[in-house]
């Protein structure tokens, strides 16, 4: 929590932690950052100045860990009888060299937040930071994006997300892996064309023949993209495709599960690049795959058009926080504006590369419309050989209704995500 407080992301820092202790620090610390706003509005009524950082991270974990269901706003599995709360973040300051002077203090504060709990509960949700535990800047967008729809988004963000499989029909039919968790006690509902949402979710070493590439872990959303790109014409090797942000490369491998086209995955980050090679490794899957900045085609580019383009651009992940808590408290507002002058630059970057009669799919894993609807309109307004194609639009989390332009979509179980095609007319 420190290290998130000091501007860290958790893929950053959860690697550090000791592997066997890892699945647990991992859901105690979502759980956190899921109330973090309503624990920094209780800590703020329960010091007179605001602590040092370890302890303002070792007090907003207790105080998370205390709320009830009712008063957090969502229903996280977790449950600790209070005192035993007290207790353990007692001990744990005793035990750390930074807060072990401290270690009365946080006794004090946490027994005072038993006895005082209505009243101080009241005051804190009275603040829209603490009551939707989500920035200012962020909750002003969402009313402004999706002006009937911001409060189930943000409720959505706060509940964990289910664990969906990608089934590799390379390998396996969905019908019969399906099968094959059950033999293992483990119970899906198929979701699109190749998914399995499980009841529950599972470690990846238990999955049947996960190590033999039968199935990957991938949102329902995500796995829109492989149909949107390919669907209503017949593909063959002779096909070129480029997926243009490629990294982890779930998607560069369910395209190629879908279609036998001859693929060019690229990312600016050497290593993950060797996480896309060894996505497709274990899927049994080729893709020529390279450490490249796709916004700069001069210098990765052969000159030779492509048939399709997957454009899945850098965003500010607002429609995967629930996977992604800390996503909502490291961004600031002012990144949005950055991203989508990133995005708009890929967008101009990769067109001229499209053959005429050719498609583009672009993606984005964020509900701001700046990022998705907003961009897509303009590039439609600059483009006149671009059409825009029948297409999901905002993919919104949780149960928001439908409504709006590009024709806005609820998501149940799945993330927040855009999708728009855009298809080049020929001259």
């Amino acid at each position: 929590m420190r290290a998130v407080e000091q501007g860290q992301s958790l893929s950053e820092v959860m690697p550090q932690v000791a592997a066997e202790l890892r699945p647990g620090v991992q859901a105690l610390t979502f759980h956190v950052l899921r109330h973090l706003g309503t624990a920094r509005a209780l800590v703020d009524q329960l010091v007179q100045r605001k602590p040092d950082a370890a302890v303002q991270a070792l007090l907003c974990s207790a105080l998370s860990l205390m709320l009830e269901d009712a008063e957090a706003g969502s229903a996280s599995g977790l449950h600790y009888a209070a005192h035993t709360v007290v207790n353990q973040a007692v001990d744990a300051a005793r035990q750390d060299r930074s807060t072990a002077r401290q270690a009365a203090f946080v006794n004090a504060c946490l027994r005072r937040f038993l006895r005082e709990r209505p009243a101080l509960m009241a005051e804190a949700l009275r603040h829209p930071v603490a009551r939707w535990n989500h920035p200012t800047w962020w909750i002003e967008r969402l009313q402004r994006d999706h002006p009937e729809r911001w409060q189930a988004i943000l409720a959505a963000n706060n509940q964990p997300g289910p664990m969906t499989l990608r089934v590799n029909r390379r390998q396996i039919g969905r019908a019969a892996y399906q099968q094959a968790l059950l033999a293992i006690g483990v119970a899906s509902n198929p979701v699109g064309d190749d998914g399995l949402e499980l009841d529950t979710p599972q470690p990846v070493e238990r999955l049947p023949g996960f190590s033999q590439g039968h199935c990957s872990v991938q949102d329902a959303a995500a796995q829109m993209a492989a149909s949107l790109l390919l669907e209503d014409r017949h593909w063959t090797a002779a096909d070129r495709v480029l997926d243009a942000c490629a990294a982890p490369g779930g998607k560069t491998a369910h395209l190629l599960e879908r279609a036998e086209v001859s693929l060019l995955a690229l990312d600016m980050d050497a290593r993950r690049c060797e996480r896309v090679d060894d996505n497709l490794k274990r899927l049994g899957l080729r893709a020529e795959v390279r450490c490249a900045d796709a916004s700069r085609p001069a210098t990765w580019w052969d000159g030779q058009a492509f048939d399709a383009i997957l454009l899945d651009a850098p965003c500010t992940a607002s429609g995967i926080v629930r996977r992604h808590p800390d996503v909502r408290w490291l961004r600031r507002a002012s990144d949005v504006d950055q991203l989508v002058k990133v995005q708009r630059g890929l967008l101009e970057a990769l067109w001229p590369l499209l053959k005429p009669g050719g498609r583009l799919l672009y993606a984005t894993c964020s509900v701001f419309r700046a990022e998705g609807a907003d961009q897509v309109q303009a590039f439609l307004e600059r483009h006149t050989n671009a059409v825009h194609r029948p297409s999901p639009g905002h993919l919104l989390p949780g149960s928001a209704a439908p409504a709006g332009e590009f024709n806005d979509n609820p998501l149940g179980g799945h993330d927040g995500f855009f999708y728009t095609r855009i298809d080049k007319v020929a001259p």
